[in-house]
């Protein structure tokens, strides 16, 4: 069971547990239903559920499950105190951007809980993130062999399972950006299945423009990338995620094929950034 359908099952009423194997288009709440857990939860959870509707439209529109789409909600300058409602609205898959946050953050909140790194890391910072995070579950932002390479050596090192990772592609050519290009995305991807036997290879990850007016265009290069990996390592592209899609396309990178959106602001609020963050 994905996220997504976590998230529903936690409608029901309390003592009361559905199926896990049901479908989310199968206990998606009704309007009454929505209106009732609006009245007793937080904002960020009734953002949430608003959220996971959004997204089971979107794959309805184009013809996909709703259960093939994880939702990362990323909880970025916000307290634990606000993760744990989305939590307790079921909710189990979160994202942090900053490795200072997460090890801070991640030791106050269950640890069943499903961290996904999504910011640019650092060589040293590799270590703290692993060791202080035993519920780390994804590394999306894999952009060179450098950093490949390290975190398949801590990993190995502390002894924890192949850590999941996503290679990120800088699709919009943005100077600033982190992601390898997308002509050596197939060669990173090779370095990582050969030579980091403690890192397991998910999937892709990209970030579209600022201002939405070519992401179109860089969903459909990180579609492009895809195929060529799964041709090159004869793999299906159901074994290759695509990790694209923010607050606010996320729609459309569902429309278009994405199996991994990043949603922050749409459900836990604008950011406050009192002082600068050190990664």
């Amino acid at each position: 069971m994905n996220n997504l359908e976590k998230s529903v099952d936690a409608e029901t009423t309390k003592g009361e547990k559905k199926d896990s194997s049901s479908a989310v288009l199968e206990t998606e709440p009704s309007d009454s239903g929505m209106a009732a857990a609006s009245a007793t939860d937080g904002v960020a959870a009734t953002a949430l559920r608003s959220v996971i509707q959004r997204i089971e439209h979107a794959a309805e529109r184009c013809g996909r499950r709703p259960d093939k789409v994880r939702l990362v909600a990323v909880s970025k300058t916000k307290p634990a105190s606000l993760v744990k409602q989305v939590y307790d609205a079921g909710h189990r898959c979160f994202g942090e951007n900053y490795v200072k946050e997460l090890i801070e953050k991640a030791p106050q909140l269950p640890d069943d809980i499903e961290w996904h790194f999504i910011g640019n890391l650092q060589s040293n910072k590799v270590k703290p993130l692993l060791t202080g995070v035993p519920n780390l579950a994804m590394v999306e932002t894999v952009d060179d062999e450098k950093i490949a390479n390290q975190l398949d050596r801590v990993a190995g090192n502390i002894g924890r399972k192949p850590l999941k990772v996503f290679i990120q592609v800088n699709t919009s050519g943005e100077e600033t950006k982190s992601g390898v290009e997308p002509d050596g995305c197939l060669e990173l991807v090779k370095h990582v299945t050969s030579n980091c036997p403690n890192l397991e290879f998910c999937g892709l990850m990209t970030i579209g423009m600022p201002d939405y007016t070519s992401t179109p265009e860089n969903f459909k290069t990180l579609a492009r990338c895809r195929s060529e990996v799964c041709e090159a390592l004869g793999i299906s592209e159901d074994q290759c995620d695509l990790s694209m899609g923010m607050s606010g396309d996320f729609e459309l990178a569902v429309e278009m094929g994405s199996t991994n959106v990043r949603v922050g602001s749409t459900i836990f609020g604008a950011r406050e950034y009192p002082t600068k963050q050190s990664n």
